[in-house]
Formats: structure tokens, sequence, C-alpha cells
């Protein structure tokens, strides 16, 4: 299945300096794997996800959807000053910042959180609130190496089942894997062998 995977981390700040090499990977891993993928359109770690994910996709099947804050492309480069060459796709959601992270956790099939500052902590509890499969990359510094405490310490649903890993490769491997658990019962309505199913249940 085309996952749509988000990748969650910090616009600026020292886990960028440290970490915008593993959110590359983490990019270019998602595409290797022809998934999907999502980030809020935004500088920092989730560009570095971009532009790995825009480095292999020619021999990829995969797309990359930004999720912008503003409400149109004008906005979005002149006012939130936000990068556009790296994206198959750019949603204008107008929801500014908060209400941007929503709409892209809740787009997803799964969040892979590295590096990362408060924005990347809403888009964590927003995907954990809402029964998203979520990954994060340790040793990528910021929220993603608090989050083991964070949750010793304070409740979440799905707290248990949140992957961790260090490498990039490795960690997408395992989201693909409990998405494919996940779905193991769906079945695509636009398969050839279920529309045959159904005119031939149909007469």
């Amino acid at each position: 299945m085309r996952y749509q995977i988000c990748v969650s981390g910090a616009a600026s700040g020292e886990t960028v300096t440290a970490s915008h090499q593993l959110a590359y990977d983490l990019g270019k891993a998602i595409a290797e794997r022809n998934k999907t993928l999502l980030t809020g359109a935004t500088v920092g770690l989730p560009h570095y996800a971009a532009m790995g994910y825009a480095s292999v996709q020619d021999t990829h099947h995969g797309v990359s959807v930004g999720f912008s804050p503003a409400s149109s492309f004008r906005e979005h480069v002149a006012a939130y000053k936000l990068p556009t060459k790296e994206f198959d796709y750019i949603n204008f959601t107008g929801m500014e910042y908060v209400g941007r992270d929503v709409h892209l956790v809740r787009s997803s099939d799964a969040v892979i959180t590295v590096g990362g500052r408060m924005g990347s902590l809403h888009e964590l509890a927003t995907a954990l609130e809402s029964r998203k499969v979520c990954a994060v990359l340790l040793g990528s510094g910021g929220l993603a190496d608090y989050v083991p405490t964070l949750i010793e310490k304070i409740e979440a649903p799905g707290a248990k089942d949140i992957i961790f890993d260090t490498d990039p490769g490795r960690i997408v491997d395992k989201v693909i894997k409990a998405l494919d658990e996940k779905y193991a019962d769906f079945e695509h309505d636009n398969t050839d062998s279920h529309l045959a199913n159904r005119y031939s249940q149909n007469g």
C-alpha cells in the first residue's frame, strides 16, 4: 500500500544542525520504499526529509506532499518564507501552524519524530490521540530523546506501541511492518478482482 508517512521535526535550533543527515536519510528511505512523504512544508528537519525524498524520487514511485500553514502560494512564500521546490503538491491549509499540525497528522498513516521542539510534541500528541502508528528516531536530539521519559511519566494512548530505533532505514521498515499489520484486513475497493466479484454478485 502507498502509506502516507509523516516526518515531524524541528524547523530550527540545535537538532537541525546535529540531525539534518538523519532527517535526509529518513526521507530517502521512505522514497526508496515507494511510500508517500508528508511534511509540514517547512524549513529545518522536515525540509531535509523532503530533500532526501527528492534525491531518489526519479527512480521510485512516491509523492512528496507538504501541508502549509498558509492559505495560498503567495502567503506561503512571501509571509511564511517556506520552501516549495521539493514538493510534488502543497496543501495550503490556511490554518496557521497549530491547525496545520492537526491536519497534517490526521492525514497521515504514521508519524516519525526526528529531533523536534514544542511543535513536534504537539504533532506527536495528536498522533497518539488519533491512534496513528508513531515512531521516534532516538539519537536525533530534542523531543525525540525525551519521549521515553515522557511516556514513562505521562500516560498516553498507544504509548506502549511507539516504535523506537536509531537507524532511519530500519525505523521506516518497522513503521511499514506495523502499518501492514494494522491494515491486514483492508482491501482496495478499486482492484480488478474486487470489481469482478462485485459485478458477478450483481449478475
